[in-house]
């Protein structure tokens, strides 16, 4: 009997497992300086008070962007306390992880109006904050893609100098493990930090979230672009239904290939161009999908594809790549940037002007060893971590088993 019930058990929590694995990413949001949990417009999110924190002062916030979580708290840094502070944050389930920074301003007029400092994921540098941040929207915020395998996340901002490091937020936002495996060598030595990524010929800023995006995608940010210069390209748009979107293991929202921008006759080459650390790597990501209505088949839109002026892809054509009309074809490389700039153009080779839907980069940075101070502990809300609300299932289903086996 004992033996017939735990065949069951086994099977429930495979499927349990199976089940939750997909349906259920990790996710832990922290409302820096806050006293108490937060649930935030107009998504109702909820961000869990202030907790796993070395030092700093909490303090009220300024928001630098209106993309910035509408938090009202912040914790801040002195300098006082040494060049470096942490949150270290505990039973971090094993996996693959978009982890964001969301920086804020101290409301106090004693305060440097704009703070710079380094950021460091897991004891490796990932960013530093430079002149002018709180001006651009994708500035105010860090993330990177990393591993995590040991139960910890560890989060940390070393001074420069320039100001206390002031935090508003912290994301931990579970993802695919196969989330933007780009080929050989990605893998847990690596952590990919986002550089910049644009939603092509579409006019306001947007959130997964705000795309009712799968929550595998980690409620990646949007930076809007209508136009890559003047009299240089033309807006699409659709509301037809977009193929092949939302799928695994990146799973991009089906509305980002709703809107385009298309090279004109004054213009042909689409070219975007964006400042970079020079001697890094990056990889590449370009989505596109025909939604033109004045193509209807393949071989009437081709286009090269260059990297700072060597080709990357060659002979692209949309309709043929992707299968059909409406269907997304993601494309990615991975480049060496000996200079400031990378550059992306698509040049037409045939029939129509060329097309993008959206364009990401990111720096890809080599994991250096890991160095923890004291670890902090999530806060005591009586609330549950996945495991235990995992474990307690079992119990209540175990019991239900037991109870109507025992009635045959």
């Amino acid at each position: 009997m004992l033996r017939f019930h735990f065949l069951w058990l086994l099977v429930f929590c495979s499927a349990l497992n199976s089940s939750s694995a997909r349906h259920a990413p990790f996710a832990m949001r922290i409302s820096c300086g806050a006293r108490q949990n937060i649930h935030s417009p107009p998504t109702n999110t909820l961000w869990f008070k202030d907790f796993a924190y070395t030092g700093g002062i909490p303090a009220n916030a300024t928001r630098p962007s209106f993309i910035t979580p509408p938090l009202k708290t912040l914790r801040y840094f002195p300098l006082s306390e040494g060049p470096e502070n942490c949150y270290i944050i505990n039973r971090v389930p094993k996996g693959h992880y978009n982890v964001r920074i969301f920086f804020g301003l101290v409301t106090l007029t004693s305060f440097d109006h704009e703070p710079l400092f380094d950021i460091s994921v897991e004891g490796t540098q990932i960013y530093s904050l430079k002149s002018g941040w709180s001006d651009h929207d994708d500035r105010a915020f860090a993330e990177a893609l990393v591993f995590l395998r040991d139960g910890t996340v560890s989060i940390c901002f070393h001074s420069t100098g320039h100001g206390d490091p002031a935090i508003l937020s912290l994301e931990i936002l579970q993802v695919d493990d196969k989330a933007y495996y780009f080929g050989q060598g990605w893998g847990e030595g690596l952590i990919l930090r986002t550089a910049t990524r644009l939603s092509c010929g579409n006019g306001k800023p947007k959130f997964d979230v705000d795309y009712s995006g799968d929550h595998w995608g980690g409620d990646r940010f949007w930076n809007p672009i209508l136009s890559f210069g003047q009299n240089a390209d033309q807006r699409r748009s659709t509301e037809s239904s977009i193929k092949q979107a939302s799928k695994a293991p990146n799973f991009y929202p089906e509305a980002l290939y709703q809107t385009a921008l298309v090279s004109t006759d004054s213009q042909p080459d689409l070219q975007y161009t964006m400042d970079v650390d020079p001697n890094r790597n990056y990889s590449i990501w370009l989505h596109f999908a025909e939604i033109d209505n004045t193509i209807t088949g393949v071989g009437q839109r081709v286009f090269d594809i260059l990297i700072n002026g060597d080709i990357a892809f060659q002979g692209v054509d949309v309709v043929k790549m992707s299968g059909d009309r409406y269907t997304a074809l993601v494309l990615n490389t991975t480049v060496a940037v000996n200079g400031r700039t990378l550059t992306v153009t698509l040049h037409p080779k045939g029939g129509s002007h060329a097309i993008i839907n959206a364009i990401e980069v990111f720096e890809i940075i080599a994991v250096e060893s890991k160095t923890l101070p004291e670890e902090g502990s999530p806060p005591s809300s009586g609330l549950f971590t996945a495991e235990q609300c995992i474990f307690r299932k079992f119990e209540y289903f175990y019991v239900l088993l037991i109870f109507f086996h025992s009635l045959f």
